[in-house]
């Protein structure tokens, strides 16, 4: 049953108090990998690192930071949600190598190497030429093997992704997209870099944000569910987990730092449009304090078994990162 798995969301960047920590408990949620930062510099990460401190102190009865997934265990078992950090971006590394492994002993877990548009390791899903993974990026996938730090594809774009499955060593994550099939956004990924992930062992996390769904914001729960299926199908469902990209209570003002951080002059509407600028609306079905039980039930209705929908809820990132975040 639901409430005896372990739950993992594989990204979420909400209103972090303790109003929204007490939900996360109600909601059964066992973990949460949580974004850092966005475009925030190595100095700045540090401040993030800081100020997650002080939520862990004063909210010690509802979270606890995990850094390898023994401490999922523990989190389940003490009634915690665990809270892993992943950065959306290379910026945290700044120009200089060595700061993955100093990020990844701070508990930086899972980092991208892009978040939309170029940078120093790949090309992002937005520009108009993909270059692929730069000189930098293949010794930075490299020293993040080395270290056990995850590397994330979600905001980058084909030939890049294709070549990072290639380049890595070890398996790599999309923490949150969904089959271009389902939805032709820029976001969401080709069959062929869902086939090379699988294929090389990695995870798929489907993403709830309604610009990524068909439908949008009436994306319904089957049709969720039934995208689910559909990909299990093509690529097996030990690869598949979710990742709800869920932004619950943020201003709008976070909505433009994610799509334009320092880089724009004007503003950048990513998935949106001048015309729907701000946050899509919300999925009636996925509330912050059963949407993870909702999707659970309705997998289970759309055919999976017991075993496949605790899987896709947790079980499939748990296996994942227990490998994953290993030192080699």
């Amino acid at each position: 049953m639901y409430q005896d798995e372990i739950i993992i969301d594989g990204l979420q960047y909400c209103l972090w108090d303790r109003a929204y920590f007490e939900s996360l408990k109600q909601s059964g949620v066992t973990a949460v990998h949580v974004t850092l930062v966005y475009h925030e510099t190595a100095r700045e990460t540090l401040t993030r690192f800081a100020e997650w401190n002080l939520h862990f102190e004063r909210n010690s009865d509802l979270i606890m930071p995990v850094m390898s997934m023994d401490d999922v265990f523990k989190a389940k078992s003490e009634g915690k949600v665990g809270i892993f950090f992943g950065a959306q971006n290379c910026s945290p590394i700044d120009d200089e190598i060595g700061l993955i492994e100093v990020m990844r002993r701070l508990g930086l877990l899972i980092m991208q190497l892009t978040y939309n548009n170029q940078s120093l390791l790949a090309t992002g899903c937005y520009e108009q030429e993909d270059s692929g993974v730069t000189r930098f990026g293949k010794q930075a996938i490299a020293e993040m093997n080395r270290v056990g730090m995850i590397v994330d594809m979600s905001h980058s774009s084909e030939r890049s992704t294709l070549e990072a499955i290639e380049l890595s060593s070890r398996p790599i994550c999309i923490s949150h997209a969904n089959p271009q099939r389902a939805h032709p956004a820029l976001r969401n990924k080709s069959d062929e870099v869902i086939r090379a992930l699988c294929e090389r062992g990695g995870l798929l996390g489907f993403s709830l944000y309604p610009f990524h769904l068909p439908g949008g914001s009436d994306c319904s729960l089957e049709d969720f569910c039934r995208m689910v299926a559909d990909t299990a199908e093509m690529v097996g469902v030990e690869h598949l987990a979710i990742g709800s990209d869920l932004c619950q209570n943020q201003p709008q003002s976070v909505l433009e730092w994610m799509r334009n951080g320092r880089w724009s002059k004007s503003l950048d509407y990513g998935e949106g449009s001048a015309s729907n600028a701000g946050w899509p609306a919300a999925l009636p079905w996925f509330p912050e304090t059963s949407g993870l039980k909702n999707i659970y039930q309705g997998l289970r209705e759309i055919g999976f078994s017991e075993q496949e929908t605790a899987g896709i809820l947790g079980r499939n990132w748990l296996t994942f990162l227990e490998d994953g975040l290993k030192p080699e």
